[in-house]
């Protein structure tokens, strides 16, 4: 099979019709976000619970997961240039991301739930629509705010930038479409034709010359920009149409996700009237084009059942040729093209339902249930496997002031210290002390003139010469005698006995103090000497180091 750009004037053999993969997490969580990376290889999801996903792009398998917001991810998009994500989130906040999703920063957009976001066509700014009514345009090297665009009267649901052109569309709770000027913040136009909140606004990204909108009125509209008019109603959804998107190459073919859980696929080429209905033809062949209605559109292809709830985003791989969808219903599916003859996948239940695929045999309940648990176990188990490069190693107790050194078995904890609990040793920092073990006699206790009394009158016998007590071997030996030519200069100072004698013409070696002290512990554990604790100063933040290398000339205009 050919890819579809090689087949440009052919869009229906890019329909997807044939279900690929289901994929979903091992804590399942709505899917309010499906992206591919720029190169194809992987699919990148953003849930409810703030969380960023990544999916295999062959083997639609789990790869990692992270997480990236604290509350709902409702937006993300990657710069044209490919190099930057930007994301945003329930609470307003934006962030930055680099490809291998190192988060650079962060800024607090809008105090109110972000629905959409937008790179202009240079990277140099983005834009984004909020619940507040509000449009804000960013500088992106800076993450400043340069502007607001007001005029819509209630929540704005979406927005895009034009491909090639200084111009932003968006739609709104209100029921408009309204375009702009983003370099003067002006409303140029507004486009009528919906009844019902606006829930997607896209422009066709390979010419620019088309602008689809969708909306809670169970329809979608084709615009044309030259025309500035809507020049095809696609009809055939029974339910809100809750998004949409264009095919990468196909300028023909727009998909589009309903709130009931269907993906219904329309050539613009092909009316696709069903019987009973009357033909229509394109304002293009009207004697009067501007007062022409519009051409009704019905779907080239219809998955009826693709997902049990909404579906909330959907997006292309950049070949083209598989489709990707995230729903309510927590799972992401894939979507590809039928090889050549292939039937089958039209009479699965994804385009005729359970029960009626159940009733010809081409799905069966509880092998459905089964296979669904397998791919779940499956899931959990790389999902597992995934994540064991990601957990933190246990942390072993140390001593207090010695890097490296383990805590001997027993010593007591010290809940007060930042990061849990803490090993004290015995009688250091209010640990309790240990118990003194009693010397034999008292002699620990005894007065030290009462002690040499006792020597002295033999009652307390003497320890044993080096060489041993006369007549047995229980003793230690003698040491080896030193040789003749031995030189006392270089011997390190403190290493003598006390009352060490050297031979006559040795010379001294000058005192120096080398009294060890512990790191943190004793008198001078605050002050600078070498006993004292070396603090590491704290590391910069993401936001410093992106702010010194801009200092240093680096990241200051996009590639």
């Amino acid at each position: 099979m050919l890819p579809p750009s090689a087949k440009l004037h052919n869009a229906a053999d890019t329909v997807p019709s044939k279900h690929l993969h289901s994929s979903l997490n091992k804590i399942k969580h709505p899917v309010n976000i499906v992206r591919w990376t720029p190169e194809g290889r992987r699919l990148l999801t953003g849930s409810s619970s703030g969380e960023f996903t990544l999916w295999n792009g062959m083997a639609f398998n789990f790869e990692t997961i992270m997480q990236a917001h604290d509350s709902a991810i409702r937006a993300a998009t990657y710069s044209h240039s490919e190099d930057w994500l930007v994301s945003a989130d329930q609470d307003g906040v934006v962030k930055y991301w680099q490809p291998n999703f190192n988060n650079v920063k962060a800024i607090q957009a809008h105090t109110d739930p972000i629905r959409d976001l937008a790179f202009s066509p240079n990277d140099s700014k983005f834009v984004t629509a909020c619940d507040d009514a509000t449009l804000k345009i960013f500088d992106f090297s800076g993450g400043t705010e340069e502007s607001v665009l007001t005029g819509h009267n209630w929540d704005i649901k979406s927005v895009d930038w034009h491909p090639t052109k200084g111009l932003l569309v968006s739609g709104s709770k209100d029921h408009q479409v309204k375009l702009w000027d983003p370099r003067t913040g002006r409303c140029l136009t507004t486009l009528h034709g919906h009844k019902n909140t606006i829930s997607k606004t896209s422009f066709e990204p390979s010419r620019g010359q088309l602008l689809a909108t969708c909306a809670r009125d169970q329809t979608a509209r084709i615009f044309d920009l030259r025309m500035m008019r809507d020049i095809c109603l696609l009809r055939g959804n029974e339910k809100d149409v809750s998004t949409l998107t264009w095919h990468p190459f196909h300028i023909s073919l727009l998909t589009t996700g309903g709130s009931d859980g269907s993906i219904f696929h329309y050539l613009l080429d092909e009316p696709n009237h069903p019987p009973g209905t009357a033909a229509t033809i394109p304002p293009y062949d009207s004697p009067d084009p501007s007062s022409a209605p519009a051409q009704t559109i019905y779907p080239a292809h219809r998955l009826q059942y693709a997902h049990d709830f909404a579906v909330w985003s959907l997006d292309w791989h950049p070949l083209g040729h598989i489709l990707a969808s995230g729903s309510n219903d927590r799972v992401t599916r894939f979507w590809t093209r039928a090889r050549p003859g292939e039937s089958e996948c039209f009479n699965d239940r994804y385009h005729l339902g359970e029960a009626a695929a159940e009733a010809q045999g081409t799905w069966d309940r509880r092998g459905g249930r089964r296979l669904m648990r397998e791919e779940e176990e499956l899931e959990m188990e790389d999902e597992a496997e995934g994540l064991v490069d990601q957990q933190m190693p246990a942390r072993q107790p140390v001593l207090p002031g010695i890097p490296g050194l383990s805590a001997p078995v027993g010593t007591t904890k010290d809940g007060t210290s930042f990061g849990g609990a803490q090993p004290r040793l015995p009688g250091m920092g209010g640990a309790p002390v240990l118990p003194s073990m009693s010397a034999p006699n008292g002699i620990a206790t005894m007065d030290p003139n009462q002690f040499a009394a006792l020597v002295a009158e033999g009652k307390i016998p003497l320890p044993p010469p080096i060489g041993g007590l006369a007549g047995s071997n229980l003793g230690l030996p003698p040491p080896p005698p030193l040789p003749a030519n031995f030189d006392f200069s270089k011997m390190p100072p403190g290493m003598f006995p006390p009352h060490f004698s050297a031979p006559a013409g040795f010379p001294q070696p000058s005192p120096v103090s080398h009294s060890i002290t512990l790191p943190g512990i004793g008198s001078d554990a605050g002050s600078g000497g070498s006993g004292s604790i070396r603090k590491r100063g704290p590391l910069p933040s993401q936001q410093e180091s992106l702010m010194e290398e801009q200092r240093r000339g680096k990241y200051r205009t996009v590639r």
